[in-house]
């Protein structure tokens, strides 16, 4: 009786301590099941150029870090030196398995059709041009919304009713900066001349300036800037001969207030943080989103963003304000601002 008494015992201890066995692997499975569950989506910028003094890239990549701090994303700045170290960067984010890939500009689109075409499965998003691909989010501007607010300002702050544009490139890109602009300008002063010259490239501040200087001599006494880095060259003039002018992308004023009175802006950091936003929340979709003044894409110093410097004499807060009244009727669509690409 002894004996099997103690049989039957053993056979019940036996039986506790795999079913403890069994409980302590089960959780020991949910707790690494948990934990891939939990592990933190990674995403990469992927650049075609150095950041360098490039606003639009700076300003990107600023919005980009802020999303990945406040979503908890494991995030990556690629910068390439040329257009084939741009295309490699881009592939090894794909090796890499970064569950996002982010570029920008028309200097990314080759290399992102093919690499995205090859990678049906990965998601790309690509900023301020568009890639006709069911994998990419193609995000764009309504630059002309934030060229309309411009060349209203300009209109109505103008004393010679004579007012310029310094581009970059007759291109249709540029057309949303200088048909916007004008429309601006006109809509509020229909007798000023517009005065608009092509610089031929996206780098060369000497002939922004040559052409500037041109514009001064025609009597124009705002000459905005639309060259990119050539704006700099436009900036140089004003200060020498002491007529107004403005900057894109950023906020320009703050390095030389008393002639750089004005800046076109275009929010590369909204857009950034806000695709970052969109794929963490489950929002992602392939396709094309525009940006315009009312979702804070682009806009105009003082009157959709504060600036650190003082508003300059030559336009005055009662143009900022009736300027602000046009930021609002666009908004609101009292006045719809026509898309110079879709006339």
């Amino acid at each position: 009786m002894k004996r099997g008494l103690s049989f039957v015992l053993s056979i019940i201890m036996l039986a506790i301590l795999l079913a403890a066995c069994g409980n302590s692997a089960s959780k020991d499975e949910q707790s690494a099941q948990g934990s891939d569950s939990e592990k933190s989506l990674r995403m990469a910028l992927v650049l075609p150029e150095k950041i360098g003094v490039n606003p639009f890239f700076v300003q990107m990549d600023e919005g980009f870090k802020k999303a990945g701090e406040e979503f908890k994303v494991d995030t990556k700045t690629i910068e390439s030196t040329d257009p084939a170290a741009f295309e490699q960067n881009l592939r090894a984010a794909v090796a890499e398995n970064y569950d996002l890939i982010i570029t920008a500009t028309f200097q990314a689109e080759d290399a992102l059709k093919k690499v995205a075409a090859e990678n049906p499965d990965k998601s790309f998003a690509i900023v301020d041009t568009t890639v006709d691909l069911p994998n990419v989010r193609s995000v764009g501007f309504r630059e002309y919304e934030g060229a309309y607010l411009l060349g209203a300002a300009a209109g109505l702050s103008t004393k010679t009713d004579k007012v310029g544009m310094i581009a970059a490139m007759d291109v249709p890109l540029i057309k949303k900066y200088t048909e916007g602009f004008k429309a601006g300008l006109e809509s509020v002063n229909p007798g000023a001349e517009f005065l608009v010259n092509y610089v031929g490239g996206f780098n060369d501040p000497a002939k922004a300036k040559e052409l500037a200087l041109v514009q001064f001599g025609k009597g124009a006494d705002f000459i905005a800037g639309a060259s990119a880095v050539g704006d700099l060259g436009v900036f140089e003039a004003a200060k020498e001969k002491g007529f107004y002018t403005s900057g894109q992308d950023t906020d320009r004023t703050i390095e030389d207030p008393e002639h750089i009175v004005l800046s076109q802006l275009k929010s590369t950091d909204t857009v950034a943080y806000e695709t970052v936003k969109d794929f963490v929340e489950g929002n992602f979709k392939a396709g094309a989103v525009n940006y315009g003044l009312k979702e804070d894409g682009v806009g105009l110093t003082y009157v959709t963003r504060d600036s650190e410097s003082p508003l300059n004499a030559f336009v005055g807060q009662e143009v900022i304000d009736k300027v602000k009244a046009i930021k609002d009727d666009i908004v609101s669509g009292k006045i719809v601002v026509k898309d110079p690409l879709q006339q």
